[in-house]
């Protein structure tokens, strides 16, 4: 018995997050149907993570789902009419998937820098890097590398998301979660740097549309294109120090969409709006990663 809980703690050390959830699951010795459901479900997660962008949900074959879950086709076809059936039901699950909040990893990467007082191009090209790294899987941990896989499958899936309603809702749900959680984060970078919106501009319109760069870039990336980098020296007109073509992209963006705080001319009510502020005359709302216009430029990051 102490041989069989070695490997099993062994084996539970090699497991992504969402493998964990697959192992937990098959110790159920009799399931429901929906407990049935979601294992293969997630199995089917599983693999496709496993397999990357490239495979997509029609090479995943219920009968090798069936087989790794150690169950007969007859479980399978009491809960889907056909493999068709399950790799719907399996790209809805996979755009609803995450590991850790939308903005969480750049977040990460710049709460310390702006407690520390760092000029704002430090902050964009931190947060923009953790796009970058997401989109190229540049990345060491394994979770973050599950993180990568799942933003760029959910990307590949939302091209076809018109080709039933059901994807074409979770696509729109995920996409809505993500603005939401980066107009808060920028509206975070926007206070700690004293920047406002442009009138009639809003910080939705700002996230929208780093949200449309951010995913352009990630296109590249599965196309197999390199990601630009430039290393600026003092001669060159653009700030000094190392950039991706993402964080210029960034910098240039919060340029035109943000301006100085002036708190003798703008009022509270004024500052930061939101369409749901606005619509709601509420007096503030949420969220901004920027750059400021010169050394003082706040972040950049992407949804989804």
């Amino acid at each position: 018995m102490r041989g069989f809980a070695d490997e099993k703690a062994q084996t539970h050390a090699r497991m992504t997050p969402i493998m964990h959830l697959i192992w937990d699951a098959s110790l159920v010795a009799r399931r429901t149907g929906e407990e049935t459901r979601a294992l293969l479900l997630r199995i089917g997660m599983q693999m496709l993570l496993e397999r990357g962008v490239a495979a997509g949900v029609q090479h995943i074959r219920l009968q090798d789902v069936l087989r790794r879950a150690g169950l007969t086709t007859g479980a399978a076809y009491r809960l889907w009419a056909d493999q068709t059936d399950y790799q719907r039901d399996l790209a809805v699950s996979m755009m609803k998937l995450r590991f850790s909040g939308p903005a969480d990893y750049p977040r990460d990467a710049v709460v310390d820098l702006i407690e520390k007082g760092a000029p704002g191009d430090d902050v964009i090209r931190a947060a923009a890097e953790t796009h970058v790294r997401a989109a190229w899987r540049d990345v060491d941990d394994s979770t973050e590398e599950a993180e990568a896989h799942s933003f760029l499958i959910a990307l590949a899936l939302r091209t076809t998301a018109h080709t039933w309603p059901e994807l074409k809702e979770a696509s729109r749900e995920r996409h809505r979660e993500s603005i939401e959680a980066f107009n808060e984060f920028y509206q975070y970078l926007m206070d700690s740097y004293g920047l406002r919106m442009k009138a009639p501009l809003t910080i939705d319109d700002f996230t929208q549309a780093l949200a449309a760069i951010g995913e352009g870039f990630a296109v590249r990336a599965l196309e197999g294109a390199d990601h630009p980098v430039f290393d600026a020296g003092a001669e060159d007109e653009i700030p000094e120090g190392r950039w991706t073509l993402f964080a210029l992209s960034v910098r240039a963006l919060v340029n035109e969409f943000m301006v100085p705080i002036d708190d003798g001319e703008i009022p509270p009510e004024r500052r930061f709006p939101t369409r749901a502020a606005a619509t709601a005359d509420a007096p503030e709302s949420s969220g901004a990663e920027h750059s400021r216009p010169q050394s003082d430029t706040p972040p950049g990051g992407v949804t989804e």
